[in-house]
């Protein structure tokens, strides 16, 4: 059991930014709304006392800003200001590769998300066997789910029936993230993550372009591979690049547009794909468009700035200063300055870690979390459940796919602008305990509508809401609070590799879960593959409960500080 310890002199945060904004005007003050309001707080269970005490330095003893956030509630005081707004421009720019992710992972893209080619060569005996004998509708309705792009490129293409090729078809991209994730640290630490992303839009672009003018099957292996190699690669970035730019205040906010992203690009994918029901050539063009926003990501970024820790890791002191004071403020730039030294003298930050490091403290310990949320995350079945949902509106007359499926895309993305609102207020622990608790209860309302004799049109309305219930409080918390809170765990010198070996498994555990699920849904029925979903989630609340420190209103710099004190304090 990984325990963290921490010194009986308390270290402070860092005080959060309230605004960049210079003009005075912008700051308007309201009575305060009676809100709820959770506290940051340790929980005793993760954290025991060490006795060993030092002599505070000046950046530990200045009043955290949260202190006096909190101070002004009392008083009736609340602020509204636009310290998230200088940073938001290059987040939004960022944000553009998670929108390319939820593109090539949509209703019209190549890949379903999170399962791999056997959901387009299985899922129509699955589909068939628990559907198709009821009526003739539903048996042509798994027709028509079949007939996505890959069931046209195999045709056009000449490998038309063959499973094996359809699925490799599908499963390469998987291949291809899975290396992009594990050789995304080494990029990142060496080159910066601005310059990084201009890099990775070259296989995602040459990847659209080969697959859209494909005419063999080895050239759209090639440039699925291609695509799979950038996305795996931007899902590293994007969460790292958000996490070391935006103001501390706002970084959860900010980091919940990576899950906004995925759900617009998941969205524009489905509306993008409706002409390919008339048209079988139309996989070109959906792949073409595919390469626009690489793009925009490309140019973009040329105007974006780079991260101030890794410019002051790379000891481009006056870069670093210039950026602080752009995004966060002139009264910013000294402080973050001296803490990113500080840090950097604590943990010999440099251009030059090595992936061995991880087995170390703290960074083996980060690495623990990240890689088990991911497990958990995936072993939790949104994917299964994202896919067995169109079958499940079947149920009940919604014989439309495209209408099913913008349902459930529009339901992720509420929880996701939710989580926007949310994150900096209740806190990422929180999302994440309360997310996983929803999904179990809505996992295990579907099994008590499919187990126990109802009436027929109560169970399939139970198993609709519990559906939709589970994909609205994923997309509140368990979607975007992993990826963000791993980064923001992660210490300056190995948060590219943590966050690398974290999607690593993310990947892994992608690729599992798609691989046997319809299988296990076949053997076992639907009721304990969800009820084992449920059971996942209930373990995911708990390690949650009881390994997740709270980071709302911390700097990196601070949380990296606390762990590497507890380190110290426990070897004395």
């Amino acid at each position: 059991m990984w325990v963290t310890t921490v010194h009986q002199q308390p270290v402070f945060p860092v005080p959060a930014i309230i605004t960049t904004c210079r003009n005075p005007k912008l700051h308007v003050s309201f009575p305060k709304p009676k809100t709820f309001r959770f506290d940051h707080h340790f929980w005793s269970l993760k954290f025991k006392v060490s006795a060993a005490k030092k002599q505070p330095t000046e950046l530990e003893t200045r009043k955290p800003e949260s202190e006096k956030i909190r101070a002004s509630e009392k008083n009736g005081e609340d602020v509204v200001d636009y310290g998230w707004l200088p940073a938001f421009p290059h987040v939004l720019i960022a944000s553009m590769s998670n929108f390319l992710f939820g593109y090539h992972i949509g209703p019209s893209g190549l890949n379903a998300p999170g399962l791999p080619g056997n959901w387009f060569w299985q899922v129509g005996s699955v589909a068939r066997r628990f559907y198709y004998l009821e009526a003739s509708p539903n048996g042509s309705f798994v027709e028509r789910l079949m007939n996505g792009p890959i069931v046209s490129i195999a045709r056009e293409l000449g490998f038309e029936g063959n499973s094996i090729l359809e699925g490799l078809v599908v499963s390469i991209f998987i291949v291809g993230a899975f290396v992009g994730s594990i050789s995304s640290g080494l990029l990142v630490d060496k080159l910066g993550c601005r310059r990084t992303f201009q890099i990775d839009t070259i296989p995602l672009i040459l990847g659209a372009i080969l697959s859209a003018q494909a005419h063999s099957l080895d050239e759209i292996l090639w440039g699925r591979f291609l695509v799979g190699l950038g996305i795996g690669v931007n899902t590293v970035l994007v969460p790292i690049y958000i996490s070391e730019v935006a103001p501390t205040k706002y970084r959860g906010s900010l980091g919940s547009l990576c899950q906004i992203g995925t759900c617009l690009g998941i969205i524009t994918s489905l509306f993008l794909g409706i002409p390919s029901d008339n048209d079988p050539h139309w996989w070109r063009t959906i792949l073409y468009i595919a390469s626009i926003p690489g793009v925009i990501i490309m140019l973009g970024m040329q105007f974006a700035v780079d991260s101030p820790r890794w410019l002051c890791k790379a000891g481009r002191l006056d870069d670093a200063k210039a950026v602080i004071q752009n995004l966060w403020g002139a009264s910013e730039v000294e402080r973050a300055i001296e803490e990113f030294q500080s840090v950097s003298k604590n943990d010999g930050s440099d251009l030059n870690s090595r992936w061995l490091e991880l087995l170390e403290e703290p960074h083996s310990r980060v690495a623990f979390l990240g890689g088990t949320l991911f497990v958990l995350q995936q072993f939790a079945g949104i994917n299964g459940v994202l896919y067995f949902s169109s079958l499940t509106f079947l149920d009940v007359g919604v014989t439309s796919v495209a209408l099913a499926s913008l349902v459930v895309g529009l339901t992720n993305l509420a929880g996701a602008v939710c989580a926007l609102y949310l994150m900096d207020k209740q806190g990422r622990q929180k999302l994440l305990i309360g997310s996983y608790l929803g999904m179990a209860v809505s996992m295990f309302l579907v099994v008590y509508a499919i187990s126990f004799p109802l009436d027929e049109q109560l169970s399939h309305n139970l198993s609709i809401l519990g559906t939709v219930l589970y994909i609205f409080t994923f997309a509140i918390g368990a979607g975007p609070v992993t990826g963000l809170i791993i980064p923001e765990l992660s210490s300056t010198k190995m948060r590219g590799k943590i966050m690398g070996f974290s999607f690593t498994a993310h990947w892994v555990c992608n690729f599992l879960v798609g691989l046997f699920f319809l299988d296990l849904v076949e053997k076992f029925g639907v009721a304990p593959v969800y009820a084992s979903f449920g059971i996942v989630s209930l373990l995911a609340a708990i390690f949650a409960n009881y390994f997740i420190v709270e980071t709302k209103g911390r700097s990196l710099e601070e949380i990296e500080r606390s762990l590497n004190l507890n380190i110290q304090g426990r070897d004395k």
